[in-house]
């Protein structure tokens, strides 16, 4: 009959099974129709704000059970993970995610370098290093820094200069500790991307990067492919919202980051005013599923 296996198909399926067990293949059973689906690049959570209210156990199991892949843990939020934290707290956090299929991918700071005051910029560097260190410790892959606005009396492009300089003095810091820099596109003035551009020319440094944040001011005549194309080479992470709800052009970003052969994470990064947030998270799995294979 039609939906019976040949032998040659019964052969090919038990190999493939034996093979997988053999690789110790044994984690959360797949379907045949999510496997095929397994995209290139990565799903995860910024704890702002789904997980603002988790300890770090509750944290990394709502990722666990909704398949969140890593988590980026914003600073000042329950979990606690700061950079005032002990040695000792530190291997405690790490043996945690070392006991989890979920990745602690990046913190992420609230360090910002436009300040007109020298010694304010200065403190952010400072912190950033501090935050820099902790990410080395911690083994993530990045932390995230932003801009946050164009202050008067200061003209455009000596703040842009600024802001890209400061970044590449926390970058030349970093990147010995194999730890990347990411940029938000942040700042009522500063997330215009042919602005965020500017700034990663002034900072011109392989250890820092961009994290497109789906803002917005991307849509120009319908579309974000002139701004997005504008950042392109810089970009290595991203900022996702509520992927089931509209208000982002979700297609045409997914679109694009396949294009560009994107391997990185799209975080999630929302509010959620729910009971349930790991069958939240796990509904926006599904769609990232959608859009990005």
């Amino acid at each position: 009959m039609a939906n019976h296996l040949t032998r040659r198909g019964f052969v090919r399926t038990g190999l493939a099974a034996a093979g997988a067990l053999a690789a110790g293949v044994a984690a959360q059973p797949l379907s045949a129709s999510a496997a095929e689906r397994k995209p290139k690049m990565h799903i995860g959570l910024v704890t702002y704000m789904v997980g603002a209210k988790m300890d770090l156990p509750t944290l990394i199991d709502t990722c666990e059970k909704s398949g969140m892949e890593g988590v980026e843990l914003r600073s000042t939020h329950k979990h606690g993970v700061e950079p005032h934290i002990s040695a000792e707290k530190r291997k405690e956090v790490r043996a945690l995610f070392e006991k989890s299929p979920v990745r602690c991918y990046a913190l992420g700071s609230a360090c910002e370098y436009h300040s007109p005051d020298p010694k304010v910029v200065r403190k952010n560097i400072d912190l950033t290093k501090r935050f820099i260190d902790l990410a080395a410790d911690l083994g993530c892959w990045g932390v995230k820094i932003r801009p946050n606005g164009l202050p008067k009396g200061v003209s455009e492009e000596k703040t842009l200069h600024q802001i890209g300089r400061a970044i590449r003095t926390c970058a030349e810091y970093a990147a010995p500790k194999k730890v990347n820099l990411f940029v938000e596109c942040h700042g009522r003035d500063t997330s215009r991307p042919d602005r965020m551009a500017r700034i990663m020319q002034y900072c011109d440094h392989p250890a820092a990067c961009l994290c497109w944040n789906c803002n917005g001011i991307d849509v120009q005549d319908g579309s974000i492919k002139r701004y997005f194309k504008m950042c392109e080479r810089w970009i290595k992470h991203v900022h996702i919202h509520t992927l089931t709800e509209g208000g982002y052009r979700w297609k045409e970003l997914f679109g694009l980051l396949k294009a560009a052969n994107f391997t990185h994470f799209t975080m999630i990064e929302t509010h959620y005013k729910g009971d349930d947030p790991a069958a939240f998270l796990k509904a926006q799995r599904e769609e990232f599923l959608k859009l990005a294979t």
